[in-house]
């Protein structure tokens, strides 16, 4: 693949993955009758937006800024949620969106009257947890996110759906049981609305998903009630179709050997430190699985910007370029330039040969401030 030539640190779109990926979710699509939408808030590269609009059927976003990009690079069916909508934005969102999805029923009481020509639904909260992250369970107590089946007596009048988010890298079984958790909440709401949101957080494109139980949860949901499903899947579109490539600056000794990177946790991948998790990098296995253990470490002034602990086959030195796996999710939209560092370059590689297509420098750190 020639990555060795790539200058770091960088991040690599894998185009012939991303594909594989996205063959699997139309394949999806066909067969269950879902509309499948892009979480932009996992993977926002709009150059690729033409790419998967061939594929799937539209996009989501979180907020007025991610909404214009899916309008003006995916163009196709365009849906919005946020725990609150501002004021100030709340016109424009209409003039780009085609759903609209309210956290509250105050507050699709505030703005029904300016989204008359919009589909509008609630999001629930089935009050069910199916994982154990906090920080990502949209269910944990005392949660900001979803109306609870206790906040209304009847469904309001013009609410078109009813949108859930729950799942967080989960299979279809997860799925299954948090339908069916929100069916014996609100399944009397079912059949006065036209489409039911499932979310996001659904590992479709994982090599073990279940993805003929997804297949037969959403046709039996769909057929029962005559209902349009949507899925909202962020990371199966590009799970596992994207490296970021680092380079060794240099090594260090303080108890155990210790490389220093071009490439940050803190900045980079912060996933890594808010997860938390260790990312894998090609060739190199766990602590002491193979010759030489080594801290990958950040070169910034945060102690605890650590990558993790791996081993290699042969000592790492000055220069040598290491290839994180799986790094095209949570990683540019999350990115940061805290300390100065540098944005990596943004690269896709098309099953031939790699090409830039954004680089980042000063402007951009000082732009920011």
């Amino acid at each position: 693949m020639r990555l060795n030539e790539v200058k770091t640190p960088a991040y690599i779109i894998d185009k012939p993955a991303l594909i594989r990926n996205l063959e699997l979710l139309r394949n999806v699509e066909r067969k269950s009758g879902a509309k499948i939408l892009l979480a932009q808030k996992c993977y926002s590269v709009y150059q690729t937006y033409p790419l998967i609009s061939r594929y799937i059927s539209g996009c989501t976003a979180s907020g007025l800024f991610e909404a214009r990009l899916g309008y003006e690079e995916m163009k196709k069916e365009n849906h919005i949620f946020s725990p609150a909508y501002l004021e100030g934005e709340f016109d424009e969102i209409v003039k780009i969106c085609d759903h609209i999805s309210f956290n509250s029923v105050k507050q699709y009481e505030k703005f029904k009257d300016r989204a008359r020509n919009i589909s509008c639904g609630i999001r629930i909260n089935p009050e069910f947890s199916t994982q154990e992250h906090g920080i990502y369970d949209p269910c944990s107590p005392f949660s900001r996110l979803g109306a609870v089946r206790s906040s209304f007596d009847d469904l309001p009048d013009g609410v078109e759906g009813l949108h859930f988010h729950t799942l967080c890298e989960q299979n279809a079984d997860d799925l299954q049981k948090t339908v069916r958790a929100a069916e014996e909440k609100f399944g009397c709401f079912f059949k006065k609305i036209k489409w039911l949101n499932m979310g996001g957080g659904h590992h479709i494109t994982r090599s073990d998903y279940d993805v003929e139980l997804l297949i037969e949860t959403v046709k039996h949901y769909s057929e029962k009630y005559g209902l349009q499903i949507y899925l909202e899947p962020g990371e199966a579109v590009a799970l596992n179709a994207g490296w970021l490539a680092a380079t060794v600056l240099d090594v260090v000794h303080n108890g155990m050997d210790i490389a220093i990177l071009d490439a940050s946790a803190a900045c980079h991948m912060p996933d890594v430190l808010e997860m938390p998790y260790r990312p894998e990098i090609e060739g190199a296995g766990k602590p002491n699985e193979k010759a030489y253990t080594y801290r990958l470490g950040g070169n910034t002034c945060l102690a605890g910007d650590i990558i993790g602990d791996f081993s290699f086959d042969k000592p790492l030195k000055e220069g040598d370029k290491l290839f994180f796996k799986d790094m095209a999710i949570y990683s540019m939209v999350k990115n940061n330039t805290f300390n100065g560092m540098p944005l990596p370059d943004i690269c896709i590689y098309d099953g031939e040969k790699t090409e830039v297509i954004k680089s980042f420098g000063y402007e951009d750190f000082k732009s920011r401030l």
